[in-house]
């Protein structure tokens, strides 16, 4: 004999599914629907091209400094477990969040 509590669970499980994915698609609809455009007002396509450089430089740049930040923390760890592949671990870490942090400088002495 089956056990009709299952099936109804099951079928439970499902109206919620539905209704989660109704509740969703309304939802995107109404982002779609009402959403609207913005313009840019008068200002320069290339200084915004500037300013967004500028922001993802930025952001590369922070993510240098914690790379040359983590790199020296290892190397000091490594000084005080006496363990030489960390040590080379951590200079590289050290090197590489150099040249992320100064990506923007390297580039621009490469290009003029």
């Amino acid at each position: 004999m089956k056990d009709n509590n299952s099936k109804t669970e099951k079928q439970s499980m499902g109206k919620r599914i539905r209704k989660a994915l109704a509740i969703y698609a309304v939802l995107v609809l109404m982002l779609t629907v009402f959403s609207t455009t913005a313009f840019a007002a008068g200002d320069d396509p290339i200084q915004v091209v500037n300013n967004l450089s500028d922001f993802i430089f930025g952001l590369i740049r922070a993510i240098g400094l914690i790379l040359l930040g983590f790199g020296i923390v290892q190397i000091g760890l490594s000084l005080k477990s006496h363990d030489p592949s960390q040590r080379a671990n951590g200079f590289l870490t050290l090197a590489g969040g150099v040249i992320i942090t100064f990506a923007k400088e390297i580039l621009t002495l490469i290009t003029g």
